[in-house]
């Protein structure tokens, strides 16, 4: 493994701690009230601020997998 591979890697374990830290963050808000706007726009404004790009459809499923876990 070249050294790009394994920066490549690290960028890549980066964004999904990233993606998790937000997708969590988001999760606790709802619960508790914080959220009135659409899930897959907040996901969206906090995913450009961790400077982590998802693609449209990746953020709606994380959008409806966060709405179906805290409509539980």
């Amino acid at each position: 493994m070249t050294r790009d591979d394994e920066h490549n890697m690290a960028a890549t374990d980066d964004d999904t701690e990233a993606v998790e830290q937000v997708v969590e963050e988001v999760r606790d808000e709802i619960r508790h009230g914080q959220v009135d706007d659409d899930v897959s726009n907040v996901l969206e404004e906090r995913f450009d601020e961790a400077g982590v790009r998802l693609r449209p459809e990746a953020i709606d499923d994380l959008a409806e997998d966060i709405e179906n876990d805290v409509s539980m």
